[in-house]
């Protein structure tokens, strides 16, 4: 069930069918973040290589996978929202899969948990990425810095402009 459309099936909040959605909604939810987490690894690996066609590529699958987490957190709260209205625990997915009977509390329960520990994880791997493009920036802005100054620094505090303040590379006069 790794389609979009198996989300669209209507809410059931009777019985043991509500557990089927949520386990439904689990399963998505894992697809969507194995395969994010499988992105966001090969994007560190193209940030680190400089590999503007790769990140390009890339791209295209995060804004794909966004669309699918998406419609997991609009079919999130739908379930949230007719557990409530079923008078279940309807404030988190770990409250209402904590609300299941029997062996299907105990699954639901680690699914959930799974989860959130992949949700740890792609804000880990998130937060690698960022620095690395972060990092490239400061180099980009750095080079720039370099070619704009002619490699001279400039000072701080001074008076008037500086006899160098002009970068010789781009703007030399003489």
């Amino acid at each position: 069930m790794n389609s979009i459309h198996a989300m669209e099936a209507p809410l059931q909040t009777e019985g043991l069918e509500w557990e089927a959605d949520v386990a439904a909604l689990l399963e998505e939810l894992s697809s969507v973040q194995d395969d994010l987490l499988a992105v966001l690894g090969s994007k560190r690996a193209a940030l680190v290589a400089g590999d503007l066609p790769a990140l390009a590529e890339l791209q295209v699958r995060e804004e794909q996978l966004a669309e699918r987490l998406k419609a997991c957190q609009e079919r999130r709260l739908g379930l949230l929202a007719s557990a409530r209205k079923a008078g279940r625990a309807g404030e988190s997915l770990g409250k209402l899969a904590g609300a299941a009977k029997g062996a299907g509390r105990g699954k639901l329960g680690e699914e959930v948990k799974a989860a959130s520990a992949r949700m740890q994880l792609l804000r880990n791997e998130s937060i690698t990425n960022w620095v690395l493009a972060q990092r490239a920036l400061l180099h980009v802005s750095q080079l720039v810095e370099i070619i704009a100054t002619g490699g001279r620094l400039q000072p701080t505090y001074g008076e008037g402009e500086s006899v160098h303040s002009r970068g010789s590379l781009v703007n030399h006069e003489a």
